[in-house]
């Protein structure tokens, strides 16, 4: 299946790094994966009138600023392991008792923010995570309240749980099958740049999207938990195996874009009006 549109016109942008994209590049890179023109077109509008982009010029586009503050969050994840420090075994706990329930977009805003930062449910309206970010409890709110967390939810360290509180919080998260899905991906990100020479120019562009996609949202959306609840040295191993994979995905995409771009111009050229009939010029 091919990526949705609209995805991949913010990944494309998320990946400029603050650079505009303009609307011929993002044809070009949904026409890698059969996305027709008019799909693009219709994303591009639909992207505007929710925020998500603006215009940065003539048939040029950057992020709106509906998406600015998660594409600052989202951008971090190559630095993600800079960001963690001991765990001394505090918690970190947002309180979400007072906060309603009934308006859809702040529920789901809240709910990205709590995920994005690690947090989960230790009852209905408590959610934890290790105190192991740089910043402490006055970081994780700023970043939480920008994410879309409610300004009125506390956000607040625990230092004291009872024993028996305290061991069932370390059981919310999957710490072997993280490890695992750290090793996992890491090997197959690797196994692909073994043999992406291999590979037809279009299909390895393909290829590294859908891949390095697929990584790096399992880094943004990682916990980064502290030892002893996860393998520490496996989620290391596998961001530094995802920054080489990205880095080779760029270039890919830097290569192959101008060759697919002016494929489109020789096509579109083949079947103007203007042209078709017309014999080729001798010289």
């Amino acid at each position: 299946m091919p990526p949705n549109p609209k995805n991949l016109i913010l990944n494309l942008l998320l990946a400029n790094d603050g650079a505009p994209l303009s609307a011929a590049d993002a044809v070009g890179s949904c026409a890698l994966f059969g996305i027709r023109e008019n799909s693009v077109r219709v994303s591009l509008v639909r992207l505007g009138s929710a925020g998500m982009i603006e215009s940065a010029g003539r048939g040029a586009y950057r992020l709106g600023p509906q998406a600015a503050g998660l594409a600052q969050e989202l951008s971090r994840w190559r630095s993600s392991e800079s960001r963690v420090c001991d765990w001394s075994g505090t918690w970190i706990m947002v309180s979400t008792g007072s906060l309603g329930r009934s308006d859809r977009t702040a529920l789901r805003g809240r709910q990205r923010a709590l995920a994005l930062l690690g947090f989960q449910e230790l009852d209905d309206s408590l959610h934890v995570r290790p105190d192991n970010l740089i910043g402490h409890a006055p970081a994780i709110r700023e970043r939480l309240r920008k994410l879309g967390l409610e300004a009125e939810a506390p956000v607040f360290a625990a230092t004291d749980l009872a024993p028996e509180l305290d061991a069932r919080a370390r059981t919310l998260w999957q710490g072997d099958a993280l490890t695992k899905a750290y090793q996992q991906t890491r090997q197959k990100l690797e196994a692909w740049l073994a043999h992406a020479h291999e590979l037809e120019p279009d299909v390895a562009a393909r290829e590294s999207y859908l891949l390095g996609n697929e990584a790096i949202r399992q880094l943004v959306f990682d916990p980064l938990l502290p030892a002893p609840l996860v393998d520490v040295a496996e989620r290391r191993a596998f961001t530094d195996t995802v920054v080489a994979f990205d880095q080779a995905g760029r270039r890919i995409w830097a290569e192959q874009l101008p060759a697919v771009l002016q494929a489109r111009h020789a096509q579109h050229l083949a079947t103007s009006p203007s042209t078709k009939g017309r014999r080729p010029a001798t010289h």
